[in-house]
């Protein structure tokens, strides 16, 4: 009779953490990870060449894939060749190397393996599926497994523990860089800034600022010819794949603008461990709660200041859009708001006799839905809010130039009290509820509150003099800061400098000092700032800040 000759697919695979550890505990180079998989080459071959009813049929190497699954696409090359019939037997190093999934290993062994007549054989642990008895097959084969498994499961336990460590330590541990930075030549878990992106980060954030609207921002990036973060990445000779693209030539879209003004990472800060696979056997990964991530600040060079991010963030909320025929953003897009219902306004443009008038209306009241118009035409808005936002920036200049000099007589706590009436208004309010409090032992035993309302007034109004208390540590943290730093940053102190020196108030001027403008009836308007309690805090600055027609 003759022998039967197997055609066999020499399977071998290692993944980087089965490569040995170099110096200071990080992977040896790529170099030893080919080195393992030659050796397991050349031990096959060995052991073929003495087999005459064994043949090669190919050779299949996975090279960097994990053995936690069997994902892996020399694998799955394989076994389309098994399922052709090219392939009867299957050849690994040991059991390890096949897989470290003890419940699919052992599918795959036990079950497919044998239903398709293929022969499995692990040299170093002397398992050849052929000569195989029961008790091997039953017993021994799954407790190696197992053991595979169990290994799997501690690696990938040091792996997340090494990674949380990285990321608690401010060091940047994913494969690429943020676009606007690169990686540290010297150090590959520090990003430092790449000019070229950089700048056009900042012009992304300037153009939000400036009034554009996301969806703009992007058609602007593509019109100019700019690279995409993808293409850019590519461009330099990265491998770098993206989730958030398809096939072809990516270009800006609005979800990309969107990710970098929204990313704290322009701030210096870093923000990681955002997602979590669900376990070390699947690849997939879900997103954690955001108290969750890891979060490191003044890690790298910033490239954004941190008043322009926070005034981003704010016009996100209101993202602006480009009316028919318009060119550009208008004036106070994104910033106009009904001060009754606290909805937008909305631009309507009335022409007659070829004539042009434009006005802004609530647009609760623009859908039918109640409110009413708080009509107020585009050009009384202007004047109003020119002249308010003037007045406003010079007083604060004004009192700035005070309360500098007072920092540079007085650094003391009893001095920063004595610059904020707000703290002033606190403490009164925290000493009457305190009072209250004493007042109730009088009434208690005059018999005039019963047990019950006393606990129950006590409760309440030493519950007040704590909220007022903590209030009153907040204002006094504020202006201890204000006078280690400065009332505000040069950059900002330039905005309102350049606001009162303007003939003609801008968007971006605008857009930099105020955050919202709410319209009442009767073209009344309220301006709320940003840096409202930095002006209160200083002497004399107590005006409040609405003004009317």
């Amino acid at each position: 009779m003759k022998e039967k000759i197997f055609y066999a697919g020499m399977y071998l695979r290692l993944s980087r953490d089965d490569i040995p550890a170099g110096d200071g505990g990080k992977p040896a180079s790529v170099k030893a990870e080919s080195e393992s998989i030659a050796n397991q080459r050349e031990l096959i071959r060995a052991y073929i060449r003495e087999q005459p009813d064994i043949e090669l049929y190919d050779i299949y190497a996975d090279d960097g894939f994990s053995g936690s699954n069997f994902d892996r696409p020399e694998f799955k090359r394989m076994m389309r060749d098994i399922e052709a019939g090219g392939v009867n037997c299957v050849i690994v190093k040991d059991l390890s190397r096949f897989g470290r999934d003890y419940i699919e290993a052992g599918r795959y062994i036990q079950k497919t393996f044998p239903a398709l007549g293929v022969r499995f054989i692990a040299l170093t642990d002397h398992y050849d599926s052929l000569q195989a008895d029961m008790g091997e097959s039953s017993i021994v084969l799954p407790v190696k497994n197992f053991i595979n498994d169990s290994y799997c499961r501690d690696i990938s336990t040091k792996v997340k523990s090494g990674l949380e460590v990285k990321r608690k330590n401010g060091e940047y541990i994913s494969p690429f860089a943020v676009y606007g930075y690169r990686k540290d030549k010297e150090n590959r878990n520090r990003l430092v800034a790449d000019e070229y992106a950089a700048g056009i980060v900042r012009k992304i954030f300037a153009w939000k600022i400036a009034g554009m609207a996301v969806a703009a921002i992007a058609k602007q990036l593509n019109g100019l010819g700019i690279l995409s973060p993808r293409e850019y990445k590519k461009s330099l000779g990265l491998k770098y794949n993206s989730g958030f693209s398809g096939a072809g030539r990516s270009l800006w879209g609005s979800a990309s603008v969107k990710r970098i003004l929204t990313d704290e990472t322009y701030l210096g800060h870093l923000l990681q461990g955002k997602t979590q696979k669900v376990n070390y056997k699947v690849k997939k990964s879900v997103e954690k709660p955001k108290e969750e991530w890891v979060r490191v600040e003044n890690t790298h060079e910033p490239l954004v200041p941190e008043d322009d991010f926070r005034i981003v963030q704010n016009l996100l909320k209101s993202d602006s859009r480009l009316g028919p025929g318009m060119e550009k953003a208008g004036l106070f897009a994104g910033l106009l708001f009904c001060g009754d219902c606290k909805e937008q306004m909305v631009r309507r443009v009335n022409r007659y006799k070829g004539k042009e008038k434009v006005y802004y209306i609530c647009s609760t009241k623009n859908r039918g839905e109640g409110c009413s118009r708080h009509s107020i035409e585009e050009e009384v808005l202007k004047e109003l809010v020119e002249k308010t936002v003037k007045k406003y920036t010079n007083t604060f200049l004004e009192e700035k130039t005070l309360f500098d000099r007072a920092k540079e007589k007085e650094e003391g706590s009893p001095a920063i009290s004595a610059y904020d009436k707000e703290i002033s208004r606190l403490k009164e309010e925290q000493d009457r509820y305190y009072s209250l409090c004493s007042g109730l032992y009088e009434d208690l035993r005059a018999g005039v509150i019963t047990k019950e309302e006393f606990e129950r007034l006590h409760g309440s109004f030493k519950g007040k003099a704590a909220q007022f208390e903590e209030a009153q540590k907040k204002q006094e943290s504020l202006v201890k800061e204000m006078f280690k730093k400065g009332v505000l940053s040069a950059g900002r102190l330039k905005a309102f400098q350049d606001c009162v020196e303007l003939k003609e108030l801008d968007r971006h001027t605008l857009g930099s000092l105020v955050k919202r403008i709410y319209v009442y009836e009767g073209r009344r308007i309220k301006i709320e700032y940003y840096f409202m309690d930095q002006y209160r805090v200083m002497p004399g600055a107590g005006q409040d800040a609405e003004r009317g027609a």
